[in-house]
């Protein structure tokens, strides 16, 4: 079986095309009047703009290209593509058709020369109906309304002169054309399925995957994304390091690869499937697995899923005829401890059922934070071992407290005091400090206080502006928020309520 063709027939790898030109293209950069210093998402896509992973894509929509994916799910050609790849800037002023401008990574490295054919303000209100019929809660519509720049510039890529800058991982930052070199000249590697994650990989994701393999008579590509998640997803490095011990879990005759897949999720359900898939296709695998509620946010503030379960499944089946890459639906595997086995679930009979257990997403991270044993039938020891590392549990982490009340009979100096008293009382192990709004001034960010809450600090902010410490990025509570107080407590009453809310929350054992 050949490598499939990419999408649109030819894989657009910039890069390649301008690689002769290389230093003729740094000296135009120089020149250019305007240059733009792109976000982290923009570097993201045009990463897989230069490399070919957004094949038949040579830049930035259009306005027409963009119109006609908002409303039809297509290029003005015909070719199907599911999700808007837009340049966004808060203002043009300057700037016209017709002109050639730089594009940079920290406003330092020269990335492209692009130039544009349009110019516009888009309907941001139309473009949300993509995504889950507009539901402003979902991540991709908050970013539309909340991040993104007023106006969009489309066009060609005219000068493609590196790749983005990488300093992690660089043996497995493959391009399509380096990972389609590789499959063509090794034996067996013919048959690829990929495997979309964006989350640590269990026993039960090398089950499926290697069962895929072997039904299939191919290889296994561990395909994870390395760009944007969904916020509060872990750390890519933790995922990564994961990945790396559970590629050595498969066996000779269904070995895996591992190559991270630099994308910018919008977390868009059933369009970013096809999407998905027709990026795994760019990169020469011939089959891809299609998860339950496959990039699905979850709930919105409602409790409402923001897609059905299978809506993925479905949209990219209806476009089979125009994709060249054969889709997997995901089989749910779980574990029979009686017979020390994994099973797919639609294999065997309703008793057998009942025996299974499973860990659910939610029950992991309980048993990380509280310290429990993780099972070797659900995870390795190796994987389990850098999840431990990475999230510790809770009374060996870090937290925050801060203020917002207004009860002016209670003494936010003794509260402080009281506090800094009750954690020295508690703990022995674990740095204790008071910060407030002159440590700021004199320095201290938000980032700071997250690498303190990430060194097992606990931390107390002697403000009820809450301002500077609003983008903790994680055990952060507030007393009159998440600690609720009542008009009669005083500080003792309060200083009951903190600790036994921290207790609760096993900061202490």
């Amino acid at each position: 079986m050949a490598i499939p063709k990419p999408h649109g027939g030819e894989l657009k790898d910039l890069i390649a095309r301008d690689a002769s030109k290389k230093a003729e293209l740094l000296s135009k950069f120089d020149t250019l009047e305007h240059k733009i210093n792109l976000s982290e998402r923009q570097i993201c896509d045009l990463e897989l703009i230069l490399n070919g992973g957004f094949s038949p894509l040579t830049g930035f929509l259009s306005e027409d290209n963009y119109n006609s994916v908002i409303e039809k799910s297509r290029l003005t050609d015909g070719t199907l593509w599911t999700i808007p790849i837009t340049l966004d800037v808060s203002n043009v002023d300057g700037l016209k058709v017709g002109e050639e401008i730089g594009l940079f990574q920290d406003n330092e490295i020269p990335i492209a020369i692009l130039k544009i054919d349009s110019l516009w303000k888009p309907n941001k209100q139309r473009e949300s109906l993509i995504f889950s019929k507009g539901d402003l809660e979902h991540p991709a519509n908050k970013y539309l309304f909340e991040q993104a720049g007023d106006f969009y510039i489309g066009g060609e890529i005219t000068g493609a002169i590196s790749l983005p800058k990488h300093y992690d991982y660089l043996e497995f930052r493959k391009t399509p054309s380096q990972l389609r070199a590789e499959f063509e000249s090794t034996e067996g590697w013919d048959k690829v399925v990929a495997f979309q994650t964006r989350n640590p990989m269990h026993r039960a994701h090398k089950e499926l995957t290697e069962r895929a393999a072997k039904n299939i008579g191919g290889k296994v590509l561990i395909h994870p994304v390395v760009g944007l998640t969904k916020p509060g997803d872990i750390d890519h490095h933790t995922r990564v390091k994961v990945y790396k011990e559970i590629i050595n879990k498969y066996p000779e005759d269904t070995q895996a690869k591992l190559s991270l897949l630099p994308i910018a999720m919008r977390m868009g359900g059933d369009l970013e499937a096809v999407w998905h898939a027709i990026i795994r296709q760019n990169y020469g695998c011939s089959h891809f697995i299609i998860g339950r509620s496959h990039a699905c946010p979850g709930t919105n503030s409602k409790g409402e899923e923001f897609y059905g379960p299978y809506d993925a499944q479905q949209l990219v089946a209806s476009y089979k005829d125009e994709l060249n890459i054969d889709i997997l639906p995901f089989r749910m595997i779980t574990y029979l401890p009686e017979e020390d086995r994994y099973v797919a679930i639609d294999e065997i009979t309703e008793e057998e059922k009942a025996k299974t257990v499973n860990i659910s997403g939610t029950q992991l991270r309980n048993k990380l934070k509280f310290g429990q044993d993780i099972p070797e039938w659900f995870s390795y020891p190796e994987v389990v071992k850098i999840l431990r590392q990475r999230n510790p549990a809770r009374y060996n982490q870090g937290f925050l407290i801060s203020y917002d009340f207004d009860n002016k009979n209670l003494s936010k100096t003794q509260l402080t005091n009281g506090l800094l008293s009750k954690f020295l009382e508690q703990s022995s192990t674990r740095f204790f400090k008071v910060i407030d709004s002159e440590d700021f001034v004199n320095g201290i960010d938000s980032q700071i206080v997250n690498d303190f809450i990430n060194a097992n600090s606990g931390l107390i902010f002697n403000e009820t502006d809450n301002g500077n410490v609003q983008y903790i990025e994680k055990n952060h509570y507030i007393i009159g928020k998440d600690i609720e107080i009542e008009e009669k407590d005083d500080v003792d009453s309060v200083l009951e309520k903190v600790l036994n809310f921290l207790k609760t929350e096993n900061f202490f054992v």
